[in-house]
């Protein structure tokens, strides 16, 4: 039975222009037939190939599960064009082409994840990998489909948890389970959906997870951080300020594991779906809980309380060890989050006239994030928010088929505490949108367009409210050189309303180590973009590459006053143009074949390049990576071995310090012993080998938090 999963983006679930023979000829694995034993399709039906406006990878099955983490960041970080966040081991949201926060949106099967993630970089997704089907990550203007805060890109995690279909088998079981030895990681998932009927699924899931401090190889300081500290506590102690100098060589010798980086978490889930014929409906609710421990600079902990404490050691010598003890006892900083959520998907078959079907997705979320100084409450931020989306899905007529939509958002944001930076408000918008496409033999012609008005209302904290309106476009061109290979290009114009926190924040803003101060005269932030593609199968190789060239018009940034507040750095919000260029790829070619042996080889790589009108760069913008693997299939086993390089980054904004360059070496054996059947997995993975020191360019922390050591890894994946 072919079913559509309802992401209410045309372009939502789109894979790669690759046909399934296209994968086998180059020597690809297929994906572990883990899904229900009738054929899905996740991609909305007519649709399938919109992958002009749309740069897409997917990531599933096997390459989930070696990439595997707690963090959607990190799962996706070996993809072209991906980086994460990196602040912490409990907090890593995406980072495409060199864009992150309020430019890239994380869905849950197409629909907004309604947290505070975007906000600061130590408040992690509500996403759970352990319970994740597969997960798309959409690059490019198509993504303007999904808001104008996906103007950098989308990452959408598909989930089963309103059933896609009604399983042909009394129950159907999934389940994932992992150990490892930097972190101590112990970790399973299960889900498990069962037939009620022939037209009526249900749905449960839960997961767990736990892991210790990470072991690190080396200094937790980088060396740069550490030589600062090290003449830090010769100051301090030539002042007389042993104590201090003493936590400061304590703090720039830290080395082998990364203090208070410890997380656990557990989700709950469960999904009802009813079926007739092509119409369906449903509906699921889960639970998401998670505590993690937020790393510190080593031997001053959070920058504000340390700068405070040594403020009033200046005033006061005599009550120095006194206010240093007083710091201490509000011990180390951590987080706890709970998030309730209610999702809801419905299509009706419309039969054969104009329009296919109407379908629809909402999703409504209630979520609370405390910060705490040791067991002390510091603060609370209160999301509440609910979001949907129409769409009428068009037949297709003589090569022409496309859907038309609206969505609707509603966020209400409060915080409470002393680094509640961002004053309560209420951010509501509307909007409504198209995606065409005609096909004309060789050629292939892609139209897509979105207007939106968004209302972001402080009147009960601030007296202030702002709205705007958006429109954005995209428009592609492809010729298809082979039945299985394609060149195109693609243009966009996007614009962005600027969020609550650009506008309205006010307050010390510790993830950064800045006191930030929004604007609240910001305008719209809108891009025209110009990208070049190559995507299919030429000959046994499968290819997928591309180069874009962005220009803003005026780019929301944080700039540096001068000015100090409670010990921290003032930065503003500030506009200007900016320009961004870039290019990434991935070729898979079979180097050797022979009966029951293939060997591959996977490379990857990609660029970007950010600039300010004024000539400075945009911060944290990642560097060259590049990777390289040689992956074997033999038998019931599947061997892979990789090398992932990452260039140096000097090119900096002027408070921005250098990273230098590393490479990881991952090995991993994967055993799929069902033979015929393999939907069950057993995996042992060696990450990074030779324990090198790493760091990620793109995270506010990485002078402190740099990445595992050598990482054994044991996991296994069934579906049954």
């Amino acid at each position: 039975m072919k079913f559509s999963t309802c992401l209410l983006l045309s372009a939502a679930a789109l894979i790669p222009f690759h046909s399934a023979s296209a994968q086998e000829e180059a020597g690809e694995h297929r994906e572990p037939a883990d899904d229900f034993h009738g054929e899905i399709v996740v991609a909305a039906p007519g649709l399938e190939r919109l992958d002009l406006l749309a740069g897409t990878s997917v990531i599933a099955g096997e390459e989930l599960q070696r990439n595997l983490d707690g963090q959607i960041g990190e799962v996706l970080s070996k993809l072209p064009g991906v980086s994460a966040s990196g602040f912490a081991p409990g907090v890593s949201r995406p980072i495409l082409r060199g864009f992150g926060g309020e430019r890239v949106r994380v869905l849950t099967d197409g629909v907004g994840a309604i947290d505070a993630s975007s906000a600061s970089d130590d408040h992690a997704v509500t996403v759970e990998p352990l319970i994740t089907h597969k997960v798309e990550v959409l690059r490019g203007p198509a993504v303007l489909l999904y808001g104008s805060q996906a103007i950098g890109g989308a990452v959408n995690v598909i989930t089963k948890r309103i059933p896609p279909a009604v399983p042909d088998e009394a129950f159907h079981i999934d389940a994932l389970a992992s150990v490892d030895s930097a972190s101590n990681r112990r970790e399973g998932g299960l889900s498990v959906d069962v037939p009620l009927g022939t037209s009526v699924a249900f749905h449960v899931d839960g997961s767990y997870r736990k892991t210790d401090n990470l072991e690190i190889p080396g200094f937790a300081a980088s060396e740069g951080l550490r030589a600062d500290l090290l003449a830090q506590a010769d100051e301090e102690e030539e002042e007389g300020h042993l104590e201090e100098a003493e936590e400061l060589r304590e703090g720039a010798n830290t080395e082998g594991e990364l203090p208070n980086s410890w997380t656990e978490t557990y989700t709950l889930g469960t999904g009802i779906a009813f079926f007739s014929g092509e119409s369906n409906f449903g509906v699921s609710f889960d639970y998401y809980d998670t505590n993690y421990g937020i790393p510190g600079l080593p031997g001053l902990g959070h920058v504000h309380e340390h700068e405070e404490g040594e403020e009033e050691d200046h005033e006061d010598e005599d009550h120095g060890d006194e206010d240093h003890e007083d710091e201490h006892e509000e011990g180390d900083v951590s987080i706890g989050m709970q998030r309730y959520r209610v999702d809801l998907r419905g299509t009706l078959d419309l039969g054969d006239g104009f329009f296919d079907r109407i379908q629809t997705r909402w999703g409504y979320s209630d979520y609370t994030h405390t910060e705490f100084e040791g067991d002390e409450i510091g603060t609370v931020f209160d999301v509440e928010g609910v979001e949907g989306r129409v769409e009428l899905v068009q037949s297709n007529r003589n090569g022409w088929q496309g859907s038309i939509g609206a969505q609707f958002a509603h966020t209400d944001f409060s915080a409470l505490g002393a680094e509640a930076f961002i004053p309560s408000n209420k951010t509501d918008s509307y909007a409504v949108f198209a995606l065409q496409e005609v096909d004309l033999d060789l050629f292939e012609l892609e139209l897509g367009g979105r207007y939106e008005h968004t209302d972001v209302d402080a009147m009960q904290s601030l007296g202030i409210a702002r709205d705007f309106d958006t429109f954005s476009g995209a428009a592609g061109l492809s010729y298809a050189l082979t039945d299985q290979f394609r060149l195109g290009i693609n243009g966009s114009r996007a614009e962005r309303a600027p969020s609550a926190q650009e506008l309205f924040a006010d307050g010390p803003h510790v993830a950064t180590q800045q006191y930030e101060i929004g604007n609240p005269a910001l305008g719209k932030e809108g891009s025209w973009g110009l990208e070049g593609f190559l995507r299919g199968a030429l000959g046994p190789a499968t290819i997928s590459a591309s180069i874009y060239h962005n220009w803003f018009d005026d780019f929301i940034y944080l700039s540096e006053t001068g000015v100090e507040e409670d010990g921290l750095e003032v930065f503003e919000f500030l506009q200007q143009d900016a320009k961004q260029f870039g290019l990434e790829g991935q070729i898979t070619v079979p180097v050797y074949r022979t009966e029951g042996f293939t060997l591959l080889t996977d490379l990857r790589g990609d660029y970007t390049r950010a600039t300010l009108s004024d000539g400075s760069p945009v911060p944290r913008i990642p560097p060259l990576s590049l990777l390289g693997a040689l992956e074997g299939k033999f038998g019931d086993f599947d061997a892979r071995a990789e090398v992932q390089w990452f260039g140096e980054q000097t090119r900096v904004s002027e408070h921005e310090t250098p990273t230098e360059d590393f490479a990881f070496v991952n090995l991993s054996l994967a055993w799929h012993p069902l033979t015929g059947e393999e939907n069950f997995t057993l995996m042992l993975q060696a990450d990074n080998v030779f324990d090198a020191e790493g760091r990620r360019h793109s995270s506010f922390t990485k002078d402190f938090v740099p990445l595992a050591g050598r990482n054994f890894k044991l996991s296994a994946r069934a579906s049954f």
